[in-house]
């Protein structure tokens, strides 16, 4: 009789970022397996467009986080960018199980969630969800339903989208882009202590 072994279980690898001041939390799901980082922080993977998204939203430039010649992200500019505007990031699993051993949210299971309640209490300034997958979605609305509360939510974008060279990318990226800029700035940027041009 053949017995199938059991998938083992991830402990998230990172720390929440938890700017002093944070008034936007990002979450999303699950950080993608250790091979695939190109940085030591979330959204690691180098054909992750999650940090190319933000420069060309708020820098007009898509490549302004990205060190093209080492293949990587400059967390030298990222995190003074994010702790400057007010952006906390985690996910919304704390435990998975990856069940084709990929970071595709379709084949993540989820054994712990993040106590959400515990990390907001650590961010008494934030005012604005944002979460950046289906998955991502999915758990917070389940967390905050289950407590009968009323959750305002926006869908930002999907960087667990299928990999394709960027250039690849770039025709719908674009667009996209620029949708994302309207949405980031006017409902959930807006107004803010430090309010994001």
């Amino acid at each position: 009789m053949h017995i199938e072994p059991a998938i083992k279980i991830e402990q998230h690898p990172l720390r929440p970022f938890l700017p002093e001041g944070a008034q936007v939390l990002m979450l999303g799901s699950f950080p993608p397996p250790r091979e695939k980082w190109s940085m030591d922080f979330f959204y690691p993977n180098y054909i992750n467009d999650m940090w190319r998204i933000f420069g060309l939203v708020f820098k007009n430039d898509r490549d302004y986080f990205v060190d093209t010649a080492a293949k990587t992200f400059r967390l030298d500019l990222l995190r003074p960018f994010l702790e400057e505007k007010g952006i906390a990031l985690y996910d919304t699993a704390c435990a998975v199980r990856r069940l084709q051993g990929n970071a595709a949210d379709k084949f993540l299971e989820i054994v712990t969630p993040t106590d959400l309640d515990a990390l907001l209490s650590q961010l008494p300034q934030c005012r604005a969800i944002v979460t950046t997958g289906g998955k991502a979605t999915e758990t917070l609305l389940a967390h905050f339903n289950a407590q009968n509360r009323l959750v305002c939510r926006r869908q930002v974008c999907r960087p667990s989208a299928p990999p394709l060279p960027y250039a690849q990318q770039q025709p719908r990226l674009s667009p996209v882009a620029r949708q994302e800029s309207r949405l980031l700035q006017a409902d959930v940027f807006r107004n803010f202590q430090h309010p994001i041009n």
